[in-house]
């Protein structure tokens, strides 16, 4: 292995490490409460050296951003692949996004900073259209799966609700935890929330 190889791979061991770091003090502090100073030094850095690797702490939440882009690529993949039915398909759905909850809780902080105004504001022009490009083909293999469900023509719609729904409830429960305040929805709580979206919230025959 030659010098630049070298250089290199050590260069992304760093990187790595560097986000090894800023997903453990997200899961313990959110992103907004994670500063580059905590994070170079739980990686033993400088945070000199930390900006060599990183240029701002806005481009750690792309590289976070774009790791959990690419994990739910992966879920929605297998999902699609699977023979399942409408039903099916939606119940597997809410149990890969519970999964992601419980196991990589920072990809959902990192994904609701893009709803605060001026969050990519250090990110490139180039960067940002690769945050939209990937994450909207994600929102529509997402709504490829929902279509033999609803109908192509609500696809889309059916995909931001479920999503929406599943999110919506993965920030109540963290805000009641963050206040103190008794904790819900649990494993249960979203059983339930997973039944309404199913059936809807009228009991059968009711007219809306």
């Amino acid at each position: 292995m030659g010098i630049k190889e070298r250089r290199e791979r050590e260069r992304q061991a760093r990187r790595s490490l560097v986000l090894d770091a800023t997903r453990e003090l997200v899961r313990e502090r959110g992103f907004t409460g994670t500063t580059t100073r905590q994070i170079a030094k739980k990686c033993e850095l400088s945070e000199a050296t930390l900006f060599f690797y990183f240029k701002s702490k806005d481009e750690i939440l792309t590289s976070l951003l774009f790791e959990g882009i690419a994990l739910m690529r992966t879920g929605l993949d297998e999902i699609a692949e699977a023979e399942l039915s409408g039903p099916e398909r939606v119940a597997r759905l809410w149990a890969f996004f519970t999964r992601v909850r419980q196991e990589h809780p920072e990809y959902l902080q990192v994904f609701a900073m893009l709803a605060q105004p001026q969050r990519t504001g250090s990110v490139s022009d180039e960067l940002r259209e690769q945050i939209a490009r990937r994450s909207g083909e994600n929102l529509r293999s997402f709504a490829t799966i929902l279509a033999e469900t609803v109908g192509p023509e609500r696809a889309r719609v059916a995909a931001d609700l479920v999503w929406g729904a599943f999110a919506g409830l993965a920030v109540l429960r963290d805000s009641r935890l963050n206040l103190e305040t008794p904790l819900h929805p649990d494993a249960d709580d979203l059983e339930v929330a997973l039944d309404l979206l199913l059936n809807g919230l009228l009991p059968r025959g009711d007219d809306p």
